[in-house]
C-alpha cells in the first residue's frame, strides 16, 4: 500500500474528524493546512498513525462543555497535537515553533482582510531546510 493510501486508510480510523459526504470539513484555511501537513509528515515516516491518534486523542479528551462541539476547537486540538508531534520527533524545537508562530502572527496582522496570508521568503526558506 502506498503512503498516501495508508494515510487515507488511517484517516478513516479517526471518527472525530468533522466531515461531510465529500470528506473533512475545515472552519478556516489554517485548519486545512494543519491537516495537510499532518498527512505529509505521516507519509514521510516522521510518526506512525497510532502515535498521531494518541496525541490528538489526548487533546480532544481535554475538551469540555461547548468547546467539545465547536469545529474550530477540534482543529485547534489538531494543531496542538501537530506541534507536539513535530517537537517530540525532533523536526523542530520549541524555539523554532515559537518563531514560526510569531512569523504567522506578524504575517496575519499585515495581511488585508480576505487576502491569503503570505509568509516572507526568509521564513519559507527556513521551513524548507
Amino acid at each position: 500500500m502506498s503512503q498516501p493510501e495508508a494515510s487515507r486508510v488511517a484517516l478513516t480510523a479517526i471518527d472525530s474528524i468533522p466531515r461531510d459526504d465529500d470528506g473533512p470539513v475545515f472552519p478556516a484555511p489554517w485548519a486545512a493546512t494543519a491537516f495537510a501537513m499532518t498527512l505529509l509528515l505521516h507519509e514521510r515516516g516522521h510518526f506512525t498513525w497510532p502515535q498521531w491518534a494518541e496525541h490528538l486523542g489526548t487533546r480532544i479528551a481535554g475538551q469540555t462543555g461547548a468547546a467539545a462541539d465547536d469545529p474550530e476547537a477540534y482543529w485547534l486540538c489538531w494543531l496542538d497535537a501537530l506541534e507536539t508531534v513535530i517537537s517530540d520527533t525532533g523536526l523542530a524545537g520549541e524555539s523554532e515553533l515559537d518563531d514560526l508562530r510569531e512569523a504567522w502572527r506578524r504575517a496575519a496582522s499585515a495581511t488585508p482582510h480576505g487576502e491569503p496570508i503570505a509568509l516572507s521568503e526568509q521564513v519559507k526558506a527556513s521551513l524548507s531546510r
